[in-house]
């Protein structure tokens, strides 16, 4: 087995439009598509990074879960 950090990837894979980030990992596709080529330093960097990304992503004040907290 080779001893490199694992992908973050959780297969939910969408591109927030206003972020630019994917919605399941909170990567830039530019990460994603430069994971392989990263080193392990970079990866577990990169790897600690992702949780603070999330407030980055705004969510929709519309849709259906607002029309059911309306009702």
């Amino acid at each position: 087995q080779r001893d490199e950090i694992d992908s973050p990837c959780v297969r939910v894979c969408m591109i927030h439009p206003e972020a630019q980030l994917c919605i399941g990992c909170y990567r830039t596709v530019e990460e994603i598509a430069g994971w392989s080529k990263l080193s392990a330093n970079t990866r577990a960097g990169l790897i600690s990074d992702l949780p603070g990304r999330a407030a980055q992503l705004v969510h929709r004040r519309g849709g259906r879960a607002a029309r059911l907290k309306s009702r």
